[in-house]
């Protein structure tokens, strides 16, 4: 395996482990770019790398006739793809597909789960992402089923800033009605509310936050609910 040098480690789970697992881990992972667009992993598909995010970020999303229809998550550099490997399990249960252009850090399944075997505390930070990601799933639920779509916008426009570490991003009214489940016309409805308020403004596709505190009133609590169920479990002590 390649020794990665120029690449720093700012993906959160890989910065949490101890200096001497940290470097030996990043001696076994590849930096890329994740290309928007490309498609990492099918349902049923063998998993033969997991990715750690740096700057880009990838939608995980549920199918219907072979085809992703609905967004059930987002990962960035807090986190990684490849998660059921710690469960034992070689296959993705979902698409992901890139969103966000940007460094990541790659290493083999086989590799991977080599460290998992040798690094207590890398077992650990990705175990206690898992069950973060399982809360935000069941969130997403409630979210999805009670909530009005403006505030679900505002609420998945914030996740992405989040994530591509910008105020502006790229997401066409096409993308947010897939990852919100809905009709494109739903979604320029509700960008539209939220631009007529100077809450954000598009133009071409790319979408630019102009007041991130007005942004999260307009969202529901699922938002806040989420960063508090990660700073809860990730951020705690060892």
């Amino acid at each position: 395996m390649p020794t990665l040098q120029p690449v720093p480690a700012t993906n959160q789970l890989i910065a949490a482990l101890p200096r001497h697992s940290r470097l030996r881990f990043l001696g076994g992972c590849t930096p890329i770019e994740l290309v928007f667009g490309e498609v990492l992993t099918r349902p049923g598909e063998r998993i033969r790398h997991v990715y750690f995010p740096i700057e880009g970020f990838i939608s995980l999303m549920s199918s219907q006739d072979n085809k992703a229809n609905l967004a059930v998550g987002l990962v960035g550099n807090e986190g990684m793809l490849g998660t059921s490997l710690v469960l034992g399990v070689n296959l993705s249960p979902l698409y992901a597909v890139v969103r966000q252009t940007g460094m990541a850090l790659r290493m083999s399944a086989t590799d991977f789960r080599r460290e998992l075997d040798a690094t207590p505390a890398l077992q650990q930070e990705v175990k206690r992402y898992l069950y973060v990601v399982m809360g935000q799933l069941a969130q997403n639920t409630i979210c999805a089923h009670f909530h009005l779509l403006e505030a679900r916008l505002a609420r998945c426009l914030l996740m992405m800033r989040d994530r591509a570490h910008s105020e502006t991003f790229h997401a066409t009214h096409e993308i947010l009605a897939q990852i919100l489940g809905v009709r494109r016309v739903g979604i320029t409805k509700a960008a539209t509310s939220l631009q007529n308020h100077s809450l954000i403004s598009y133009n071409r596709g790319a979408i630019t936050i102009m007041d991130s505190t007005g942004l999260e009133a307009a969202s529901c609590d699922c938002f806040s609910l989420d960063n508090a169920s990660y700073n809860r479990i990730m951020l705690r002590p060892t």
